[in-house]
């Protein structure tokens, strides 16, 4: 059975192969591998956090007619 990794734990991954490529201890085929890797958990972080965001947007019912509010962080004031 296939478990899907969490966003933490895929982020624990990218900087490990971050760190990996900082060292300079792999060859270039190695590292080649593993910056493809981590482009790849980079994509796979991008859509989970999309999808939260899609999450976070809230359905308010008002008269009848659902509206859509957008959930604002600080950051967009």
């Amino acid at each position: 059975m296939s478990v899907k990794a969490s966003f933490e734990d895929k982020m624990k991954e990218l900087e490990q192969i971050a760190q990996e490529l900082e060292n300079g201890d792999l060859n270039l085929d190695e590292s080649m591998k593993r910056f493809e890797a981590g482009i790849k958990i980079s994509k796979e972080c991008t859509k989970i956090l999309d999808e939260a965001e899609k999450k976070i947007t809230i359905l308010i019912e008002d008269n009848g007619k659902l509206e859509e509010n957008k959930y604002e962080t600080h950051e967009e004031n």
